[in-house]
């Protein structure tokens, strides 16, 4: 038995609203991504920033002030 053309119609109308809200998703989760890694970008950067002028010691680079400042917290947490 062959398909009735509405039958037919329909599963075109499907696909086709199917494939259109993929291609809307992937744009939209895409474009969001983009937003979210230039944001946690320029977050990271001013973060270094602010280390880097105001709680590194004396050749101390940020990375290692990073890490000072973390185990620090980490202590003050550990002593209540």
């Amino acid at each position: 038995m062959s398909k009735s053309k509405l039958v037919e119609t329909n599963e075109k109308i499907a696909e086709g609203v199917t494939d259109g809200f993929q291609k809307i998703e992937d744009s939209v989760v895409g474009t969001y991504k983009k937003v979210e890694d230039s944001v946690v970008g320029t977050y990271k950067k001013v973060e270094d920033a602010f280390v880097d002028k105001f709680l590194t010691h004396e050749g101390e680079s940020v990375e290692d002030a990073k890490k000072r400042l973390a185990r620090e917290q980490a202590e003050r947490k550990e002593n209540g």
